[in-house]
């Protein structure tokens, strides 16, 4: 999506794209910040280049999943939507709209979770590239972390959101492990980066 448009249409009336759009973007525009950074990086003669260019190879290859995620997680809300329009007359019918609104829910509980997957990557090579990265480019490594830890607190909060309407008891239980997982995986890399960020101050 072009981003104009993309703006655009997250400023209209529309419920989608939303924030889970924007969680992914955000992300999107970590990884190209962090390919940016690790190019820098890169050194005649330095034992890091390798590293370095790996960052920057999976990084780029981040950036199109995330771009993509954009799209993905409209379209799984969009669907959700949908099921809320199916018709209610009568019992057979209210039963099938009731599955379906309950598996768009499911469903739309993938595109965060992706999204908060890859930014934890991201976050992990902000915090290599604070420490051995270009010193001249320390803040665009900075904000490339401040936008992955927003694509992933993005992702969370989705998740949860959508995961709340959802009645199957081990679908939840499976979800709501997951968050746990992300959020402490979230704070450990995110406390190494402050450290780092005010080592910076």
């Amino acid at each position: 999506m072009e981003m104009k448009h993309f703006l655009d249409a997250l400023a209209s009336c529309r419920p989608t794209p939303g924030g889970g759009s924007a969680s992914a973007l955000a992300g999107s525009l970590s990884a190209s910040l962090i390919a940016m950074v690790a190019g820098l990086s890169i050194k005649k003669g330095q034992i890091q280049n390798r590293r370095m260019r790996e960052i920057k190879r999976r990084a780029l290859v981040l950036q199109e999943r995330l771009y993509k995620a954009i799209e993905e997680d409209a379209r799984s809300f969009d669907a959700v939507m949908e099921a809320f329009r199916l018709p209610r007359e009568g019992e057979k019918e209210l039963a099938y709209r009731s599955r379906m609104i309950q598996r768009a829910y499911q469903k739309a509980t993938v595109a965060p979770q992706k999204v908060c997957d890859l930014s934890l990557h991201l976050l992990e090579f902000s915090e290599f590239l604070l420490r051995e990265g270009n010193r001249n480019a320390l803040s665009d490594t900075g904000v490339a972390a401040a936008l992955a830890n927003a694509a992933l607190g993005g992702g969370l909060l989705n998740i949860r959101i959508n995961l709340d309407p959802v009645k199957d008891k081990a679908f939840r239980k499976e979800k709501e492990r997951l968050i746990r997982h992300l959020s402490k995986r979230r704070t450990r890399l995110m406390n190494g980066i402050g450290k780092q960020v005010g080592i910076m101050g």
